[in-house]
């Protein structure tokens, strides 16, 4: 590859740049997904991703970009003290010399700040949300909120997020609401959840809640179990598909043992195939204390499936209590069990909120729509 092609003809690169662990998160469908929307119009996805070298999770965000067709470069990061990655990013945008810098995280974010392109490279980021609480992030936090002040332009997943951005002292014409979008076309049901079922060999009469993401603190995952544990002792024949993997993933297993759930809560782990588990599920459940606005809920969405989501952060600007999904207060076990235990009983509400939740999508939150808005914002940049 020259600085000029990515793709192998001329065009702008804009360099998506990302810290990530594992096999990466919900960014991840956002950022390998863009090319195709972006290639038509004279872009190309660079993405490099700082990465501990000795991590074996990278290798599926790998075959993920390459199934893509979008060109990764990993950077070798051994930790927040390693500056060496500032040079690795250096000798990047040397060589691509990339028109957008598009950062997704503190670090990300803060090295923007040092790399020699001058103005001659626009600088954007987008803000997923401040969630993962330890007692670093604070720090990590301030550093992003004071970095973003130098940035060309900031795009918030959510209102709450553009509020917060604003409440940091980011100018507010920086500040740009773009929310999340899903792919209509690869996130859509072809089979009925009893058709999925029998693949899966779970009964019909079985009921399946599903939860997607990373399985860490801010997800709330044990409050899920609790009130799933009341609905099982309720008589509700009920179970619990917890798709992906985390640090919580031990923890939560011994939350299962202690209620005596283990028969009724299904431990998935990570899967690159959601579309098949989503066509199983009956509700989807989010538990979330703290969020930006997840890619998962707009998949589930997408797929028909009625949610029932905790109100935080973006979630109500995607939910309709009563319309297109059921909202219910966050860390309440009592609330939970209660909204799930009505879609539950009542299989036409889950018909009727599946069926809102899919034209909510195609609306107002398609993946098309969002690159667009997205495509718009680079075209104002380097146009100034």
């Amino acid at each position: 590859m020259n600085s000029t092609s990515v793709k192998g003809h001329r065009s702008r690169v804009v360099l998506h740049t990302r810290v990530v662990s594992g096999r990466g998160g919900g960014p991840e469908k956002t950022i390998l997904n863009s090319d195709r929307f972006l290639k038509d119009y004279g872009y190309s996805i660079l993405c490099a991703y700082m990465r501990d070298p000795h991590d074996s999770g990278f290798r599926e965000i790998q075959r993920r970009a390459e199934a893509r067709g979008v060109a990764l470069l990993p950077v070798d990061d051994s930790g927040p003290l390693d500056w060496k990655v500032a040079g690795r990013l250096r000798q990047i945008c040397g060589q691509y010399q990339p028109a957008i810098w598009h950062g997704h995280d503190y670090k990300s974010n803060m090295l923007a700040l040092g790399m020699p392109n001058g103005r001659a490279m626009k600088r954007v980021s987008t803000v997923h949300g401040w969630v993962k609480r330890t007692w670093k992030t604070p720090l990590y936090y301030l550093i992003d909120r004071l970095s973003l002040r130098f940035f060309d332009s900031v795009i918030c997943v959510s209102e709450e997020l553009r509020d917060q951005c604003l409440a940091s002292g980011i100018a507010p014409q920086l500040c740009l609401y773009v929310p999340n979008g899903v792919d209509t076309e690869e996130y859509q049901r072809l089979r009925s959840s009893n058709g999925a079922k029998a693949v899966s060999g779970i009964s019909s009469t079985r009921l399946v809640v599903g939860v997607v993401g990373r399985l860490s603190s801010e997800k709330s995952l044990p409050t899920l179990m609790r009130a799933i544990h009341r609905l099982v002792n309720s008589g509700l024949d009920i179970e619990l598909w917890i798709v992906g993997d985390g640090d919580q993933r031990r923890k939560l297993r011994t939350v299962a043992e202690d209620l005596e759930i283990t028969d009724n809560v299904s431990f998935l782990g990570y899967s690159s195939e959601l579309v098949p588990l989503y066509e199983a599920m009956d509700i989807f459940a989010l538990s979330s204390i703290r969020e930006g606005l997840p890619n998962a809920l707009l998949e589930a969405m997408a797929m028909e499936l009625p949610t029932v989501c905790t109100r935080v952060s973006g979630v109500p600007s995607v939910i309709e209590d009563g319309t297109n999904g059921l909202l219910v207060e966050p860390n309440s076990v009592d609330s939970l069990a209660d909204g799930i235990g009505r879609l539950a009983r009542d299989s036409d509400l889950r018909e009727q909120l599946g069926t809102a939740a899919r034209k909510t999508i195609e609306r107002s939150f398609s993946f098309a729509s969002r690159m667009e808005r997205i495509r718009d914002i680079y075209d104002s940049l380097l146009a100034e």
